[in-house]
């Protein structure tokens, strides 16, 4: 990365994030409790104790805060005057924290939240936050590896929906264990905010790579801020408020770094930089990616609706191997790290050690993966 980075300043935006959402999170946990916001246990949920939710307000409060002061730092507020991703991110943002607290209390049907997904959505594109060209392995001449497509403004705009709603219902369907949703949620904004910088770092500081770093540092910040009351034993959940949050602003960061970037700087000679943005959006949401569609298959095979709750997801099978519920989650945020960082230093650093780096993680998971179930064979014999 080039000097003169405003590291610091992020650091500082993520930090504030950080502290904003922990001293408000308590505030936030007694009113939920007040206005009977309460998780009570289900045959499906892995919790035995009526739990208060709707910690994603706390989580939101935190992005308002980082947010906040990066308006005021003469470096990031750059960003602000550049483009208006940050304002349509917190304004998006903050309706689908409306819409996800409805929900924590009156638990609303799950066509209302995917048509107010949706809306959301609408409100990112709107505030010019939307795909416009990504590159695609096929096409060119013999000289080339693979072509640009460039989107017309619906094309555009219906891809960001698109993801939009996919990252949100990922993050929602793989909210099922104390911290968990939480700490994909980090690791994924850091993993962008990681590339988004790389992508400073090689466009000369550019002023357009400043609203991805940004949006993917606050939420970081934040998502860390929540975990030391989310994670096991739970005092709050994040609830849908937060889940849906963190899937937005994950999908408005990855397309405000990858969706507009211009791939041809790249060179075409290069494949995995010009396919470095699509491959680190699946990377840093790969693991509620693959709950997910594993979930809508594993339903419309049975006959039920894609939105039918159930307790086979990932965590849920994670736990029937002989997992603890922290040993589940702290294997699953190692699963998501290694893919999302592996995804990221293998595009910014031209170093083979990287892949034996990244082999040798790969190794470690699957191992601590399948332990409890090698253990309980040879019990057996």
């Amino acid at each position: 990365m080039n000097e003169g980075l405003p590291i610091r300043e992020y650091l500082l935006v993520a930090l504030t994030a950080t502290v904003v959402t922990f001293l408000l999170t308590g505030v936030v946990r007694r009113l939920a409790i007040k206005v009977g916001a309460i998780a009570n246990p289900r045959a499906r949920d892995v919790h035995v104790t009526p739990i208060p939710r709707m910690g994603g307000v706390g989580i939101y409060l935190g992005v308002l805060g980082g947010m906040a002061l990066a308006h005021q730092l003469p470096v990031l507020r750059r960003g602000f005057e550049f483009s208006y991703d940050s304002v349509g991110v917190l304004l998006a943002a903050g309706v689908i924290v409306l819409i996800g607290a409805l929900d924590d209390r009156f638990e609303l049907d799950a066509w209302t939240k995917l048509a107010g997904q949706v809306m959301c959505a609408g409100i990112l594109v709107i505030f010019g936050l939307q795909w416009v060209q990504f590159w695609v392995p096929w096409g060119g001449g013999a000289d080339s590896l693979g072509s640009v497509i460039v989107l017309n403004q619906t094309q555009g705009a219906l891809l960001t929906v698109i993801m939009v709603v996919v990252m949100v219902n990922a993050m929602n369907f793989v909210d099922g264990l104390d911290g968990l949703a939480g700490g994909l949620g980090f690791i994924a904004a850091a993993a962008t905010c990681a590339f988004s910088l790389g992508l400073l770092g090689s466009s000369g500081n550019a002023v357009e790579a400043y609203p991805p770093a940004l949006i993917a540092a606050t939420l970081a910040g934040a998502c860390l801020g929540f975990l030391p009351y989310n994670f096991q034993p739970a005092k709050i959940f994040m609830g849908d408020s937060g889940s849906m949050m963190i899937g937005l602003m994950l999908a408005a960061a990855t397309t405000s770094a990858s969706g507009r970037v211009s791939y041809t700087q790249f060179g075409a000679s290069d494949a995995l930089a010009l396919l470095s943005p699509l491959v680190v959006v699946a990377a840093v949401l790969f693991v509620p990616l693959l709950d997910l569609i594993m979930a809508v298959i594993r339903r419309t095979r049975r006959g039920e609706s894609p939105f039918a709750a159930d307790k086979m997801h990932l965590h849920h099978r994670l736990l029937e191997i002989g997992h603890s519920q922290r040993r589940a989650v702290l294997l699953i945020y190692f699963w998501a790290g290694l893919l999302a960082f592996g995804a990221v230093s293998v595009t910014l650093f031209d170093n083979p050690a990287v892949f034996w780096v990244f082999g040798c993680g790969l190794v470690i998971a699957v191992l601590v993966s399948v332990i409890p179930r090698l253990k309980s064979r040879n019990q057996g014999v």
